[in-house]
């Protein structure tokens, strides 16, 4: 589930480890982002996409408990030029959620180019990454959390807020599918992002996924090796698995801090809003990834902000305005800013 934390495990793969997922409309259709490969990482970083990797769009429709729609990107090695191949496959119906389904070649190209196919659009590379959040602020929260304690609002201070990911990195898919007909207007859709890898058997075994944000940071900040099975199950299992373990930590701390009548009882609702974890996002409609609601989410949103004041229930100011990341983002496809440019 997303992160952007410098972690060991991050730092050896960070190809595979999923920093964001945003859905919103776009020019031609619904466009949905996958970054992996955070900067953070610094020295330790790998180029590109992992080449033996499969990155896949999952989606749901109309509350649907399985994936009816897969768009399965996969890629070349990194060569002498800077790029790689990829290539981009759709599977329906049983397929989507078969690994050992082909699925159809949708479009074939580069990475740093805008590849197109029939009712799709793609577009892959590094990116100054648009995600914005003052760590200092979200060491208050693990502490709170930590020790179902009341916040401490002394400890950190809005006004001195800063980005702590300025400058950073990511390796970033764009897709964009036509509404019509793909996936039809005003259809209520479910979106995660999952990576998975080759094995020696044969098979594949997911990696990382990737619904709403700040998940790993908040619930689980010193699972530092990913060891926690939200990362590798389905998200049908979400509620049943691991429902009572957010529920209760929710109600641990919202109940020092006084925010909520009955604790138990906000806690499953948020339980409830988070799960199953993935984007929902009614096609054709502008995307907002908010406290009272949430559809989609733009690479604008102040998704830390808006994931503070939910498990807390209590306003959260971020200190941080989207105008921070303004440069890391376009008006056009592919809605990203390739690095150094």
């Amino acid at each position: 589930m997303s992160h952007h934390l410098d972690t060991p495990l991050a730092a050896q793969t960070g190809q595979l480890y999923l920093d964001d997922l945003y859905v919103f409309d776009g020019d031609r259709g619904t466009v949905i982002v996958m970054d992996v490969n955070s900067s953070v990482t610094k020295a330790d970083i790998k180029p590109g996409f992992h080449h033996e990797a499969r990155y896949e769009f999952k989606i749901h429709t109309n509350g649907s408990e399985m994936e009816e729609l897969t768009y399965r990107v996969t890629f070349g090695e990194f060569d002498a030029q800077g790029g790689q191949d990829l290539a981009l496959h759709a599977l329906t119906g049983a397929d989507a959620r078969d690994d050992a389904a082909t699925g159809t070649l949708l479009a074939e190209g580069r990475t740093g180019a805008e590849v197109t196919g029939e009712h799709v659009r793609i577009w892959a590379g590094r990116i100054t990454d648009p995600f914005y959040i003052d760590l200092d602020q979200l060491a208050t929260v693990n502490d709170a959390f930590k020790n179902g304690a009341k916040l401490d609002r002394n400890a950190w201070k809005p006004e001195k807020a800063k980005n702590s990911f300025a400058g950073t990195t990511v390796d970033s898919i764009v897709l964009e599918v036509s509404d019509e007909p793909m996936l039809g207007q005003g259809t209520q859709i479910g979106v995660w992002a999952a990576t998975k890898l080759a094995t020696d058997a044969g098979g594949w075994r997911q990696i990382n996924r990737a619904g709403h944000p700040m998940m790993w940071p908040i619930f689980w900040p010193t699972d530092t090796d990913f060891s926690n099975p939200a990362n590798t199950r389905h998200p049908c299992e979400d509620l049943r698995a691991d429902g009572e373990e957010i529920a209760m930590a929710v109600a641990r701390v919202v109940a020092p801090n006084g925010t909520a009548p009955d604790p138990q009882a906000y806690g499953w609702n948020v339980a409830r809003a988070l799960y199953p974890d993935m984007l929902s996002y009614q096609v054709g409609t502008p995307a907002n990834y908010g406290f009272a609601a949430r559809n989609g989410r733009t690479m604008a949103d102040n998704a830390p902000e808006v994931m503070f004041s939910l498990v807390l229930n209590t306003g959260m100011t971020s200190g941080l305005t989207p105008d921070v990341t303004k440069e890391a983002r376009a008006d056009s496809f592919p809605y990203v800013v390739p690095a150094g440019r």
